[in-house]
């Protein structure tokens, strides 16, 4: 007897995801995103803000945006005020990301909205939102996954993993993410 067996040949994103956009502007972020935030080679940050409200983000004054930042669908973003994004940040936001005020996402770290249903042969593309509530912390290489929030102030430690909902004022480490102890802020 032959177990199944995927068949990407199959696959068509067409039936499962909305990129949110028409391809004209897609292709008018892709060479922005390239250009002006990938790029190590465009340091300034100040401009950045601008650019993603152009493509239809919501964001927030004083938010600040490190140079090597990849981000896949500004019009499916929402950041409040005065928060960080680190060098070489990878926002897969293939659904909504809402970040909220005062959040640090620190350098090489990963939020990862999208998966694929294993279970199925053509393995469909599916999403979920991601919640970064205010004051929460993500630490540099750390990873987010699809769905998850991180409750006010709550800190993910360099290099865990979410995988579930992490409370408010916890620090969380390991993979999965467990909670080693209270966030206290003096």
């Amino acid at each position: 007897m032959t177990r199944p067996q995927v068949d990407l040949s199959r696959f068509d994103n067409s039936k499962t995801f909305d990129p949110g956009a028409g391809f004209v502007k897609r292709t008018l972020w892709y060479f922005t995103n390239v250009l002006f935030f990938i790029s190590p080679w465009f340091p300034f940050r100040s401009p950045k803000p601008g650019l993603l409200r152009l493509f239809g983000a919501r964001v927030g004054k004083g938010v600040v945006i490190h140079p090597g930042v990849n981000i896949k669908f500004p019009w499916k973003l929402s950041i409040g005020d005065h928060s960080w994004i680190g060098q070489r940040v990878w926002l897969d936001n293939l659904d909504t990301l809402t970040i909220g005020s005062n959040v640090v996402i620190s350098q090489g770290a990963m939020i990862i909205q999208g998966s694929h249903d294993y279970k199925k042969t053509d393995y469909p593309t599916y999403s979920k939102p991601v919640v970064l509530e205010d004051g929460s912390w993500v630490g540099a290489g750390a990873i987010v996954t699809l769905g998850v929030t991180m409750k006010s102030h709550s800190v993910l430690a360099v290099g865990s993993v979410a995988t579930k909902d992490l409370e408010a004022y916890t620090i969380y480490q390991g993979n999965p993410a467990i909670p080693v102890r209270e966030r206290v802020i003096g």
